[in-house]
């Protein structure tokens, strides 16, 4: 066993699932980084996942300036990392290399150190360029194998007596996610020139007795350190971050104390007690990371809008507090349980040192579905933006049938939210009593045509076909990328949209949210250049607005308009694509039912629409 244990912090990008971390300005985060420069950390990770979208989207900050200058305070004493997506970096659409290239390039240019790079379908042709490009312009690549079980089976066969006695027996479900399943991916990212294999378990679904035997084989199978990644929203996390330290594991992913627990990492706290207990060395300043944890009260307690659990575990220092004797020896039953492979004695354990704590309980409804809590929770809101919640539970009961049906993936961003939004699809389909998949995303329609990759287990010819229109499998051509426009801007003066390299970058990786970002940018330097001088305001007379007359358009969900493709006059078939528009991040295109000619618009790209608005009117 390991007698030392690296920490990569996931304060700043994953705190409670990101719940906290994508909201955080950098004005919060410059309360607590002159700490974490001495805190010692192996890794810090502050970028990436959807912090770039959300920095931008929800904050209205650059996310290179929040890279950059979190990096020039760190001065390198941890390294700075990131998560990717493979080929589709940050978005739902796999890039060119150019991009991939130049995205990486200068990822490390600003400070980054280690780049965690997954592929959603675990489909290692995804993630060769990006392990490649890493290394080559001077990164760390950290090969992210993505964990997944198989789906519980469907309800068993029943078979009758004389069957039983002429020995029939039950249909058995071929088990694909084995250990040796992981273990070859883990290979085949070393052999990639991965520097470091995460286990990435962004469900929390992998549970100690599955670490038991999965980290071994990890270790004996690949040359490069081994880190752990989970969440504890099932009840699982902790007590499999426990088995993972006693079986050796290099690196483990932890969250600071008010930013763990529940649907985050473990807290490094606990951690830190079993490794003491352990005879294992933290390789963290936990007086350092004390002061961060006082900062990080305050902070989440500014952040309260975002905060789904409202409950705060108690003020603890492990280097100063005395644990209650029964308390203490609920660590001591949990390591003996661990050491003894007793997974019910280890998990009571746990949980019974979380519930002292205060942290949240394990999550029933989404340890039952065995899907991520950021699934779950985008499959609410879903529902609620639509006044379905009543087929909430249709919904979490039909995605077993969608994940077979798509090929087994992973339920991992952004495969989680495909299965998941078309899972509720499915279940309004059933409720209208329309036909199974009548409502399908864009991204649903290309996961199954393959343009996101090879999938775990072969689509059926007949589904795609259902799908798609063709029984055959057509991966995404690189070729029919389209870059996205740099408009000038007349109203600002005629400067381009993106005004250097950075900024395009952002317009190709977030092409809705960073062009709106990028317009606010280019306002306010145009705003600031303009001399100074007394507003007078006119009013205008009212205009009385035209009645709607003609037949309209409308939207089941609200969402943000991402392109349209009519004007007014324009004559339009059944089946021509009148707008695309994104709801619960995917992407939904909107067909015209009817014959007709275009009378009026009523949107435009980046407009944020209200379910059921009128967008479209035709000619009466």
């Amino acid at each position: 066993m390991n007698k030392k244990l690296k920490i990569r912090d996931l304060t700043l990008r994953d705190g409670q699932q990101s719940l906290f971390a994508t909201r955080m300005t950098g004005e919060q985060i410059n309360q607590v980084i002159d700490i974490y420069k001495e805190a010692g950390f192996y890794a810090m990770e502050v970028w990436g996942g959807a912090v770039p979208d959300s920095v931008m989207r929800y904050l209205d900050e650059s996310p290179w300036v929040r890279l950059s200058s979190i990096s020039k305070v760190i001065e390198g004493r941890s390294y700075l990392t990131a998560l990717s997506r493979g080929r589709n970096l940050f978005g739902y659409a796999p890039y060119p290399n150019t991009i991939i290239d130049g995205f990486y390039k200068e990822a490390v240019k600003q400070g980054l150190g280690i780049m965690r790079v997954f592929d959603a379908l675990n489909d290692l042709n995804n993630v060769k360029s990006s392990i490649e490009k890493i290394n080559e312009v001077g990164g760390i690549a950290d090969g992210a194998v993505c964990y997944t079980v198989d789906p519980k089976s469907a309800e068993p066969e029943k078979v009758g007596f004389f069957a039983r006695l002429f020995g029939k027996k039950p249909a058995v479900e071929e088990k694909i996610f084995t250990d040796e399943y992981f273990v070859e991916k883990a290979k085949g990212m070393e052999a990639m020139g991965a520097k470091i294999i995460t286990l990435k378990d962004m469900a929390g679904l992998v549970n100690p007795a599955r670490i038991a035997t999965l980290i071994p084989k990890l270790k004996a199978a690949v040359n490069v350190p081994i880190d752990f990644h989970t969440h504890c929203t099932p009840g699982y996390g902790l007590a499999s971050s426990l088995m993972a330290v006693i079986n050796g594991v290099d690196i483990l992913d932890t969250n600071i104390w008010y930013f763990g627990g529940g649907s985050a990492a473990p807290a490094l706290e606990l951690i830190y007690i079993f490794c003491k207990k352990l005879g294992v060395e933290v390789e963290a300043n936990m007086e350092a990371v004390g002061k961060i944890r006082t900062k990080l009260e305050g902070i989440r307690k500014e952040l309260a809008a975002f905060d789904l659990v409202k409950s705060f575990p108690i003020t603890f220092d492990p280097l100063k507090d005395t644990i209650p004797a029964e308390i203490d020896a609920q660590f001591d039953r949990a390591i003996e349980a661990a050491k003894a492979n007793n997974e019910a004695e280890l998990l009571n354990a746990c949980h019974a040192i979380e519930a002292y704590f205060n942290f949240p309980k394990p999550n029933e409804i989404v340890k039952n579905a065995e899907v991520p809590g950021g699934m779950y929770s985008n499959m609410v809101a879903q529902l609620r933006s639509l006044g379905a919640e009543d087929i909430l539970n249709d919904a979490m009961a039909l995605i077993p049938e969608v994940r077979r049906a798509a090929g087994l993936v992973p339920l991992v961003t952004p495969t989680s939210q495909i299965v998941g939004s078309q899972a509720v699809n499915l279940a309004l389909d059933r409720k209208k009593g329309n036909p199974d998949y009548t409502m399908v995303t864009n991204q649903f329609v290309n996961l199954i045509k393959g343009e996101y990759g090879k999938t775990p287990v072969a689509i059926s010819p007949e589904f795609r076909e259902k799908i798609t229109g063709s029984a055959e499998e057509v991966p995404y051509d690189i070729a029919s990328y389209k870059a996205p426009e740099n408009p000038e801007l007349p109203e600002f003066g005629g400067v381009k949209l993106a005004k250097d390299d950075n900024d395009y970058l952002l317009l190709q990786l977030f092409p809705a949210v960073g062009a709106t970002f990028l317009k606010n940018r280019r306002a306010e330097e145009f705003e600031a250049s303009k001399p100074k001088v007394e507003e007078v305001v006119v009013e205008e007379p009212e205009v009385e607005e035209e009645p709607i007359t003609g037949p309209t358009v409308t939207i089941p969900m609200g969402g943000t308009v991402l392109s349209v493709a009519v004007k007014p006059g324009d004559t339009v078939k059944r089946g021509d694509e009148l707008f695309v528009f994104e709801a619960m991040k995917m992407e939904n295109s909107i067909i015209a039912e009817r014959n007709g000619v275009i009378k009026r618009v009523f949107i435009e790209p980046g407009q944020v629409i209200a379910t059921n608005a009128v967008l479209i009117e035709y000619e009466g």
